[in-house]
């Protein structure tokens, strides 16, 4: 048995068909989505409704739950309001109510070996924690909380949220993140130290591969980190009005974060030093 698993496509049109295409050619036909088909991009309808048909997992992510049930800020001018107000005016009322009954978590067995699906953390749907992280706020990812289903603590942990994939191994178990499909970056970026940024701009999934739904067997399963090329520019040429057109070609074709200070001020909050890097 095979599980495609997608997060993060972000509006991008392009990157989710791309992805899409990959995943049926490799007769893959179980798929499941983590959250995030929405916001920056230009098509989250059409994005939502690939989601619906193709997907029979589909959780809630961050975005998805902020857009769906923001209010007005106060600071109507800010950069924030003209976020909201254009990334609501890309909804309507049936994709609205979809979002908001979107569920947290999704756990099954595979291989006998508990596997739970979430966006980002087990605590908090916006809850930050990556492969540069200290061993215990990585550990925190495999525990169960009151939005996990059950109380046990998952042997193979699979999430999006970082828009990075990796695989860790901590204390017998493996966390796994899938990437973003539709806004992939890096964290660490370098000129003198980069390579080829075609490594980072791509649409990013996960494979895995095992008996399903098997408690008590024991036996072999595999993942895979899968990374496909898509038309960057024709995403944005289909996305000319988007109202941060600038920022969003930069993260697709830069593969670098529009706002790197977030990310490092949430290190520096754990004791983790960011030298030059």
């Amino acid at each position: 048995m095979k599980i495609a698993i997608i997060s993060d496509i972000h509006g991008n049109l392009e990157a989710l068909n791309t992805v899409f295409n990959d995943i049926h050619s490799r007769g893959i036909h179980t798929i499941y989505c983590l959250g995030d088909t929405i916001a920056k991009g230009s098509h989250p309808l059409e994005c939502i409704r690939l989601v619906k048909e193709n997907c029979s997992v589909v959780l809630l992510g961050n975005c998805d739950e902020y857009y769906s049930t923001v209010s007005d800020v106060s600071d109507k001018t800010s950069l924030q309001a003209k976020r909201i107000e254009w990334n609501r005016s890309l909804l309507d009322e049936d994709a609205i109510s979809y979002l908001k009954n979107l569920p947290y978590c999704h756990e099954f067995y595979l291989s006998g070996r508990l596997v739970r699906l979430l966006h980002a953390h087990p605590e908090a749907i916006d809850k930050f924690a990556g492969n540069i992280d200290t061993i215990d706020h990585i550990y925190r990812l495999v525990l169960p909380s009151e939005h996990t289903i059950s109380q046990d603590k998952a042997d193979i942990l699979v999430y999006g949220h970082i828009h990075t994939p990796y695989v860790q191994k901590v204390y017998n178990r493996y966390i796994i993140n899938t990437g973003s499909v539709g806004n992939a970056f890096d964290v660490f970026r370098n000129p003198l130290k980069d390579g080829d940024v075609l490594n980072t701009t791509v649409a990013n999934y996960a494979i895995l591969s095992g008996e399903l739904d098997s408690h008590d067997l024991h036996d072999s399963f595999s993942f895979e980190l899968v990374s496909v090329p898509y038309d960057i520019e024709k995403e944005l040429e289909n996305s000319q009005n988007n109202v941060e057109f600038d920022s969003y070609s930069y993260e697709l074709r830069e593969g670098v974060y529009r706002d790197m200070n977030k990310i490092y001020d949430s290190f520096q909050s754990r004791g983790i030093q960011v030298e030059d890097i």
